[in-house]
């Protein structure tokens, strides 16, 4: 909980083939976090924690070289395998987890405001356990990339799924917040979705997204529809009840096409032809198929969950003055 000394920082930045933006990134960060700490707004001793996801460059090399630059202040997380942006980001802040009294995770291209942190800060001593960074424009963005985004929260809502428009991952998790999540153990994740289910108070901070500083997005188009599809099936079922209305849909349409057929035997007046036959034939035969595979996804899940399998390994960490490195 908050209180009168200034609260110890950790701000979690995963990390996945960045090296072209780490030299930007990092003496931007210790920066920030060294005018916060000087203006009372976080402790000094507060730490910035970067989590390579089994990056094939030279992003590790990047971290210890930070890590030697500047000690006590950057700690650097090596994953022992790729696992994913929301598993990296959950490993950096389990790491964090005991160690802050608050943590602020963004990403490493600092397309998210460093200003808006604290006015997260300030929130937080007001009582508010999550703070959530909310786009307020994205001019920088190109037309696909905006709109692609704004369908993809839409369709999430839709479908059930609690999210915040306009909110990735430019978050603050107070320690409460961050012990709450802890006890999730599921192993398909999708944070956005989790976050809301945390705790109840919740408030917002807006900014402007800028201009990513180097190298390339590290969510296509591609990674997006998995990252929407991932959490439509993690929080909602919809898309099972969308199945049996179809089917309910599909059952009264054929009542209906009976009653005309029988109609038309009684009054002589059918017409012979294979429409009658094949259209409905491929209808039905395409919706089992599409039924079939929504269920099959939940059903994988079930798998995935069952084995109850790590979601990430921890194969080295620097800069932590409480481990034997």
């Amino acid at each position: 909980m908050p209180s009168d000394r200034p609260n110890l920082l950790a701000l979690v930045v995963p990390c996945f083939n960045e090296e072209d933006v780490l030299p930007l990134t990092i003496p931007k960060l210790v920066e920030h976090l060294g005018h916060m700490a000087a203006a009372g707004q976080c402790a000094p001793e507060s730490f910035v924690v970067f989590v390579d996801d089994g990056s094939i460059d030279r992003t590790w090399e990047a971290i210890e070289q930070a890590v030697a630059e500047h000690p006590g202040r950057v700690r650097g997380i090596r994953l022992a395998a790729n696992v994913g942006h929301q598993a990296a980001l959950l490993a950096g802040l389990d790491y964090v987890n005991g160690r802050c009294d608050a943590s602020i995770s963004i990403d490493a291209d600092l397309q998210d405001d460093l200003s808006a942190m604290p006015r997260m800060m300030a929130e937080y001593q007001k009582g508010a356990e999550l703070v959530l960074g909310v786009r307020e424009s994205r001019d920088v963005d190109t037309w696909y990339k905006r709109n692609t985004a704004l369908a993809f929260y839409r369709a999430l809502r839709l479908m059930g799924v609690d999210l915040v428009e306009n909110h990735a991952d430019f978050r603050l998790m107070s320690a409460s917040a961050l012990r709450h999540l802890s006890q999730f153990s599921e192993f398909n994740l999708f944070l956005r979705g989790i976050v809301p289910l945390l705790h109840r108070r919740i408030a917002t901070v807006t900014y402007d997204r800028g201009e990513r500083l180097a190298g390339d997005t590290k969510y296509p188009t591609r990674k997006m529809m998995s990252l929407a599809w991932n959490g439509v099936t993690s929080f909602s079922v919809q898309p099972l009840r969308f199945i049996s209305a179809m089917g309910f849909l599909v059952f009264f349409s054929t009542l209906f096409m009976l009653a005309y057929a029988v109609i038309g035997v009684i009054a002589g007046g059918t017409v012979p032809g294979w429409a009658s036959v094949v259209i409905p034939l491929y209808l039905l035969g395409g919706m089992l198929m599409i039924s079939i595979g929504m269920v099959g996804e939940y059903v994988a899940k079930l798998f995935l969950e069952v084995k109850q399998r790590p979601r990430f390994f921890i194969d080295t960490v620097v800069g932590d003055p409480t481990r034997n490195e």
